[in-house]
């Protein structure tokens, strides 16, 4: 077969998987006779009040060299572990700025670490296809690093994401270049089970992010280059619980929603989502309007608040959106106010408590910003 033939296949071929894309989609929008904003604001529900005056940035983190690629907080929302580019993790008191550990990895490229529930432990993993896990408490050696107390190996790509298991110290979860999860024993530094991979359910690129439903520890939800989701019983390795589509490009960040019953995701093209995990609907397309010949920023993180009313979202273009979940609509742009970041906001989180955001960017820094309405959202 000639070079041309290849190529007039392969046209063909993409023709015919665009036109079945089309049909899925439309079909799929008979299915569902409306989605949360018309259905709010035909039962008169109007966009929640937030201005920049509730949102102040109070603390920048800076320390790092590097791009900052990941962030988590503790439970007692007074520290944040930051991973970067730089080959390094950092503890920093959210209070008061001041780094209490800093620490040297074994991978020079960092993509993400995670607290342990007690905030005693970090979990940190990278290129190097590893996580490793330090212990807080552990004696520094003579370059001031904390050797790592265990390393989880078996992954055959890159470690993307990681997280604790909510209400299990020792059980870690991780998302990987080679297609799978892993579910760990960080005592035994054994992996426990492999989700994806030779089974043909499981994803078919990359894994980029998971998160563990707080409501279930059971369940949780991993966002990958295929452009889907899916969701994950640890209890059965063998298939995913369901399948979600409507993305176009690659899931780059997914959350649960605070009631457990649903969880967002956040996308190189451009949208975050929300989905309903019983039903396998979309429920919301949270996007911007751009033109034609606009160049679409990348959802590269998201976060809900403490009721899920506001949806934060960060940028690749250093834009940091603030959604009313319910109506749609974008209530405050972060990325537009004066003390913002200047590169691509590559990570975010809120604190236990949703009373402080913490953002991290490209331009190496943090920022801090208290919210003085997290009673309400």
């Amino acid at each position: 077969m000639s070079v041309a033939e290849l190529k007039e296949r392969h046209v063909t071929a993409t023709e015919t998987v665009n036109a079945l894309r089309e049909r899925l989609t439309q079909r799929r929008q008979l299915l569902l006779d409306t989605d949360v904003s018309t259905y709010a604001r035909n039962h008169g529900k109007t966009a929640i009040s937030f201005s920049p005056t509730d949102l102040v940035c109070c603390r920048t983190l800076q320390g790092h060299t590097g791009k900052v690629y990941s962030l988590d907080w503790t439970q007692e929302r007074n520290r944040i572990v930051s991973a970067s580019q730089d080959g390094r993790f950092i503890v920093w008191n959210a209070l008061t700025s001041q780094k209490t550990h800093a620490t040297k990895l074994p991978c020079a490229y960092v993509m993400t670490c995670a607290f342990s529930r007690s905030g005693q432990s970090v979990a940190c993993g990278g290129l190097d296809s590893a996580c490793s896990i330090f212990n807080l408490n552990s004696q520094v050696d003579r370059d001031g690093n904390i050797p790592p107390s265990r390393v989880l190996t078996g992954h055959k790509g890159y470690v993307s994401c990681c997280q604790f298991v909510p209400d299990q110290e020792f059980h870690l979860i991780t998302s990987s270049g080679d297609q799978t999860c892993g579910l760990w024993d960080v005592t035994t530094g054994q992996r426990i089970s492999v989700f994806g991979g030779e089974f043909p359910s499981g994803h078919t690129s990359d894994v980029l992010s998971v998160s563990v439903n707080t409501s279930n520890s059971n369940m949780f939800v991993s966002g990958s280059c295929d452009a889907t989701a899916r969701v994950w019983d640890t209890r059965i390795a063998s298939r995913p619980v369901r399948t979600y589509y409507g993305h176009t490009g690659d899931v780059n960040t997914v959350k649960f929603f605070p009631d457990g019953q649903r969880f967002g995701t956040g996308s190189d093209d451009g949208t975050c989502r929300l989905f309903d995990m019983k039903t396998g609907h979309q429920l919301q397309i949270y996007s911007q309007q751009y033109g034609e010949n606009d160049d679409i920023p990348c959802v590269k993180s998201i976060a809900f608040s403490i009721s899920g009313r506001l949806l934060f979202a960060g940028y690749s273009n250093g834009d940091c959106y603030v959604w009313d979940t319910l109506l749609a609509e974008v209530v405050l742009n972060l990325g537009s106010l004066q003390n913002s970041h200047e590169g691509t906001i590559s990570c975010l989180g809120l604190s236990s408590d949703g009373s402080a955001l913490c953002t991290g960017s490209y331009d190496k820094k943090l920022k801090v910003s208290y919210h003085f309405l997290s009673s309400k959202t």
